[in-house]
Formats: structure tokens, C-alpha cells, sequence
């Protein structure tokens, strides 16, 4: 019985099984330290009986049981866990001529399970076949996991079941409601669909900028599919989704990642076209994995996409297409090209529509329509460096993340009053040690003032717990909904008519009409100390907090404020009526919109003497508009007097030292785009 013909999942149970017998006292490594070890969550033996309809949980504990009943030896001079106990040897023994008659290489974890049910009087054999587990059960479930294959490597454990370690199931995910819904994306999703069809070359990779929603089609597909919104070549189709990190991760030895990848395509060419292969980030597999004189992941691919035996749809980004796909010509040309542009802000809004009660069930908040233009139109003029619909999405999760916590959070008046009557009370707790007159008149004035200050508090933190009641209640409707029209969705696509027509005529429109009589009820409320809704002055805040730009005094009653720029400046600079009133002219033109949006708000040259107020204008400009004179970047040209200088305001051009740092200018208004 050579160590070195096992697999190494059997190896490592094996030496954990050692620790273990030597931690209890035990001299002999024996069947049930095997088995404690085989048995622990996410190991093969666990899995195994699992398919097999094993309560493991009640077995785990005769293996604990049959544990506690082994010897434990103590002494100076004994060696624990140091020799096999003549069970396991018998077991091992078993296994080894199982192996030959599955014509195996290594002793594989699989067949000492099934060696076990050999051992006719063992406690552990009893207990399995009490429960209805029988060997040629055991047999049965193994050739069902190997699918026909022998064990020709050391990591065969890994190979089993690759697609469910290495990859998501996104039609299943849809089935369970744990998707948000797609919209839009049509045409896209239609492209995919044609490419998939073709008999070869049948692989689309779709390219886009990140955040445009390249992952949204193919989970598109998928709702799709479970919709049976596809043609009829693609109704029995299910979409795997492979992590390329969990394929690489862990993989010590050379030729490792190799074998897990070939597993998982081996496990996609068995079912005969019915899987289709998502890789995001596609372009990894271009030199995954590639040593010294090794073949990377793409090569591996080669073959099977040429063939048409493998439906694989990737996803990446422009730049990353260009850098890793278009230099492998004989890979690139294997995929058909599906360019996802940028959506506008409309269809944004239309997205943002469709994932407004996914974001009020999760958050439990009200998000007005408002709200989601407003986010849209914001971060599409703002937020520059990144793409719609991800970052409108992203304004509308925050906004909403932050009422969250003001809700879940004491409200800001109640907390004044609390802080007030706990300073009255040490004040309260001082003067009783006093006994002169004036303390007892203050003492019986304070006493009063508590009294009614406790009285207040109780009444807000009564009305408080109430509001916070009421809203949990909404949200909680708003859950009760979704999943009455998730569950319609599944009786609709099972063509279980019955019960979709008590779900739509029934179910629905009550819990409906229940949720709009607790929003009506909470809006007649007046005065709360609760804020649920989420607006546009919500997401303009978080604008203004991601860039620095204030935002919120675009949309507020910053206007009446700039009719009267021109007397705020006055007040700080006494005089220079032209230079005021070309400056505020210039600013209130540009807020009505009359001012051409691709060029600068306006450009002013001051000249005059040293003291007259230029830069005392400029600083007066930057307090007024954004509420700081720290929002000005002030250069002063006489640094720059040399040719060279120049390159430190703008950064240095390519090639040159400090390229990678940008400039003193540019590096300023990046961070801060409004001074």
C-alpha cells in the first residue's frame, strides 16, 4: 500500500486523522479518525453521502460516539498515532483491490467509502445499512460522479462536480429570485442570441467600457431562458458562469490549473451542447497559468471553440481586448465581436425604474421618481471618469444606504433632548449635595424642568419606535410582493394556470392595495421624525460627497442667491464696479443656460496695481460660489519663468520622468472640479 499511489485528498485525510488521534491519546490511527476527517464540512466524504440521501449530520455523530469509546493512553515515553489500527489496514487493503477492479491509477477517497461496505461487521457498515445505504448504492453514486472516467491523476477529487466548484449557475440563480431584473439591452442580447445559434464560431465576447452592463446581458439571457423567450435551440440551455479565481487559486503544483480547467470542459462537452460558458473577464485566459514552456488557458480553449463543442461567452473591456485578445490572432478570431455601448441618460432612467423596488425591498425605503432622474442627469454631467448605468445605480444604492442608517439611527432632535436632559440631571445630581438657599430654589426649578423634559423625551421616543414600526411594516409588504410575483413568474413558466390566476387576480392586488393603505396612512402623519424617502437632494449630497463639486447647492435655492452676487462681492470688495460686474454677469449667464456648456464659465484677466483687490475678487468669487476660499488654485507664473517649468502645471509628456504623477494644475482640478 504505497502513499504515493493515493490521491492527495486521501493522503491529507490520512495525516489529519494522524493529528487527530494524537490530540485524543490514541495510539493507532483507526477507521473513525478517518472518517471524522471525511466527514467535516466541505470535504469529499461530506458531498459524497450527501448525494447518496445521507442524514450526515446524525452519522457524524456515531463517528464521535464510536471516537469516545477508543482507549486513550497516557504515559511518558508512548507514542500517539504512530501505527495503523488493523481495521483500517483491512480497509485499505479492500480499497486497493477496488482500485484494480475500477482500473484505476490511485486510490481515490471515493472507492475507500465504498470499501467500508465491504467490511461487513464494522459499527459504521451497521449504521449505514440501518439507513438504507447499501453497496451497490455507493457503487451507483460513484459512477454517476465520474461519468464513465478512470482516476488517471492525483487530484481526481478536484475534477468531480468542476463545474459546480469553479462556476455559478445563472439560470438557477434567476429560478431562486436572487437576480435583479435586466432592462433593456434588446438589440445586444438578440446578437448573442444569433451568434449562439451558428454551428461554428457559435462564441460571442462582448466588449464595452466597465460599468456599461456586459454581465446584465448575459444574465439577461438567462431570465430569458427561464422565461422560454428564446428560440427553440436555446430552451433547454443553462448558463455557467466560471470563477477564474477560484480555477486559479490554489493550484500549487505545475500543470494543476490545467487539470481543473480540462475537468470543467470536460464536464461542458458532456452535455452536448446544453451548457453554455460564461468567462468574464475573458481576457485572463491569455497566458493563465503559463509557465516556462507551458500552455496557457486560450490554448486549451483553442480546439473546442474551433469545433463548436464549447458555447463560451466572454466578456472585457475595450482596452483589455486590445492588449490581451487582439495579440492571440488564432484565439480572437474564434469569437464574434458584440460592442455594448454606453446607454443614454433615458434609458438609464428606464433601468433605473425597473430596479427602483429591488433597491426600496433591500434599503426598506421610498424612492421618489425624481430621484432616479435625478441620478442619471447628475452622473452623467458629473461623475466623468466612470460609465451609465453603473454609476447611476451607484448614486441611487448610497442615497439610499444613508437614509438607511439615519432611519436605524436616533433622529438628530431626540438626541438633542436626551444630551440636554442628561446635563440637567449631573446638574440635578450636583446641587442636592448643596445646602445653602439659592442652590434649593435652583434645585426646585431644575426638578420642574426634568420633569417635563422626561415627559418630552418619552413621547418622542414613543413616536420614534412607532414610525420605525410603520416603515418596517411597508418594507416588509413591499418583500411579501415581490415574492408573490416571483412565485406568479413560476407558476406562469410551469403553466400551473390555477394557481397564477389566484396569484394575479387574488394575491397581488390585496397585498397591493394593503401596501398603498399603510403608505397613505404614514403620509397623513404630518410632521415625522423618520425620513424613508429618498430625493433628489439625497442623491445630489452624494454627488457632492464622491467629487467634491457642491452639488446640492445646484439644485436648491442657489438661484435667488446669485441674483444678488453682484452686492455679496461689493461687500468684500469695495469698488471695481466693472470687474464685480463682469464676474457676476458672466456666473448668472452660465447658471440660466444661455452660455455655450463646452466652454469655460468665463475668463477674466484683471490688471492693475499691487493692493486694488485682484486677488481679494477671486477669493470673494470662491467664498460666494463655494462656500471657501480653499476652492481656488492660485499660480504664481513667476515660478514658471523657465522653459521647462511649464511641464510641472500640466505634467510631464510621455517618456519623460514624472510622467505618471501629473501635474501641479491638472492634479487640483481632477480632484477638485469646482474652484
Amino acid at each position: 500500500m504505497n502513499p504515493e499511489k493515493m490521491t492527495t485528498t486521501l493522503q491529507s485525510a490520512i495525516a489529519e486523522a494522524q493529528q487527530i488521534s494524537m490530540t485524543r491519546h490514541h495510539q493507532e490511527i483507526d477507521i473513525p479518525h478517518l472518517w471524522k476527517i471525511l466527514l467535516q464540512a466541505n470535504q469529499f466524504g461530506r458531498n459524497f453521502y450527501t448525494d447518496t440521501g445521507l442524514d450526515v449530520d446524525a452519522f457524524e455523530k456515531e463517528v464521535d460516539q464510536l471516537l469516545d469509546e477508543l482507549p486513550s493512553v497516557e504515559g511518558g515515553n508512548v507514542r500517539y498515532g504512530q501505527s495503523m489500527s488493523q481495521n483500517l489496514f483491512h480497509l485499505l487493503s479492500e480499497a486497493d483491490q477496488l482500485k484494480n477492479e475500477f482500473q484505476d491509477e490511485y486510490l481515490s477517497t471515493e472507492i475507500v467509502l465504498y470499501a467500508l461496505m465491504k467490511l461487513k461487521n464494522h459499527p459504521l457498515t451497521v449504521y449505514l445499512k440501518k439507513q438504507g445505504i447499501t453497496a451497490k448504492e455507493i457503487k451507483q453514486t460513484i459512477e454517476t460522479l465520474r461519468g464513465g472516467d478512470r482516476v488517471t491523476s492525483q487530484n481526481q477529487e478536484e475534477q468531480y462536480k468542476a463545474l459546480e466548484k469553479y462556476g455559478v449557475d445563472l439560470v438557477q440563480q434567476v429560478r431562486s429570485g436572487k437576480m435583479d431584473p435586466i432592462i433593456g439591452r434588446d438589440e445586444e442580447i438578440r446578437d448573442v442570441i444569433r451568434i449562439l445559434s451558428r454551428k461554428t464560431k457559435n462564441n460571442p465576447v462582448l466588449i464595452g467600457e466597465p460599468g456599461v452592463g456586459k454581465t446584465a446581458i448575459v444574465e439577461g439571457l438567462a431570465q430569458r431562458i427561464v422565461r422560454k423567450d428564446v428560440p427553440e435551440n436555446l430552451k433547454d440551455k443553462t448558463i455557467f458562469s466560471l470563477d477564474m479565481g477560484a480555477l486559479i487559486a490554489g493550484a500549487k503544483f505545475r500543470g494543476e490549473f490545467e487539470e481543473r480547467l480540462k475537468a470543467v470542459l470536460q464536464e461542458v462537452k458532456k452535455a452536448d451542447g446544453r451548457i453554455i460558458l460564461f468567462i468574464d473577464e475573458i481576457h485572463n485566459i491569455v497566458g493563465a497559468g503559463k509557465t516556462e514552456g507551458s500552455m496557457d488557458a486560450g490554448n486549451l480553449l483553442k480546439p473546442m471553440l474551433a469545433r463548436g463543442e464549447l458555447h463560451t461567452i466572454g466578456a472585457t473591456t475595450l482596452d483589455e481586448y486590445r492588449q490581451y485578445m487582439e495579440k492571440d490572432k488564432a484565439l480572437e478570431r474564434r469569437f464574434q465581436k458584440v460592442l455594448v455601448q454606453e446607454p443614454t441618460v433615458q434609458d438609464t432612467i428606464s433601468i433605473l425604474r425597473g430596479l427602483k423596488e429591488r433597491f426600496e425591498i433591500h434599503h426598506g425605503v421610498n424612492i421618489h421618481d425624481n430621484a432616479l432622474v435625478a441620478a442619471a442627469t447628475l452622473s452623467d454631467r458629473y461623475i466623468t471618469d466612470r460609465f451609465l448605468p453603473d454609476k447611476a445605480i451607484d448614486l441611487i444604492d448610497e442615497a439610499s444606504a444613508t437614509i438607511r442608517v439615519e432611519m436605524n439611527s436616533m433622529p438628530t432632535e431626540l438626541d438633542q433632548v436626551t444630551r440636554r436632559l442628561m446635563q440637567l440631571e449631573i446638574e440635578e445630581a450636583a446641587l442636592k449635595k448643596e445646602s445653602d438657599d439659592a442652590s434649593k430654589k435652583r434645585l426646585g426649578i431644575l426638578q420642574e424642568e426634568l420633569a417635563e423634559l422626561r415627559e418630552e423625551v418619552n413621547t418622542m421616543k414613543m413616536q420614534w419606535e412607532t414610525e420605525k414600526e410603520e416603515v418596517n411594516a411597508v418594507s416588509n409588504k413591499r418583500a411579501e410582493i415581490d415574492k408573490a410575483k416571483h412565485e406568479l413568474e413560476d407558476a406562469e413558466n410551469n403553466y400551473d394556470l390555477e394557481r397564477a390566476a389566484v396569484l394575479r387576480h387574488g394575491t397581488i392586488p390585496q397585498l397591493e392595495k394593503e401596501l398603498a393603505e399603510l403608505e397613505e396612512k404614514n403620509q397623513d402623519e404630518g410632521i415625522r421624525m423618520v425620513q424613508e424617502s429618498v430625493t433628489e437632494n439625497e442623491i445630489a449630497l452624494v454627488v457632492g460627497r464622491l467629487t467634491g463639486i457642491p452639488v446640492a447647492k445646484l439644485v436648491e435655492g442657489e438661484r435667488e442667491k446669485l441674483l444678488k452676487l453682484n452686492e455679496t462681492l461689493h461687500q468684500r470688495v469695495i469698488g471695481q464696479d466693472e470687474a464685480v460686474d463682469a464676474v457676476s454677469d458672466a456666473v448668472i449667464r452660465s447658471r440660466a443656460g444661455l452660455q455655450d456648456p463646452n466652454r469655460p464659465l468665463g475668463s477674466f484677466l484683471f490688471l492693475g496695481p499691487t493692493g486694488v483687490g485682484k486677488t481679494e475678487l477671486a477669493k470673494a468669487l470662491a467664498v460666494n460660489l463655494f462656500d471657501s476660499e480653499e476652492h481656488m488654485v492660485r499660480i504664481d507664473m513667476s515660478e514658471y519663468m523657465e522653459k521647462h517649468s511649464v511641464s510641472r502645471l500640466v505634467g510631464a509628456p510621455p517618456g519623460y520622468v514624472g510622467f505618471e504623477e501629473g501635474g501641479q494644475l491638472t492634479e487640483a482640478v481632477r480632484r477638485n472640479p469646482y474652484t
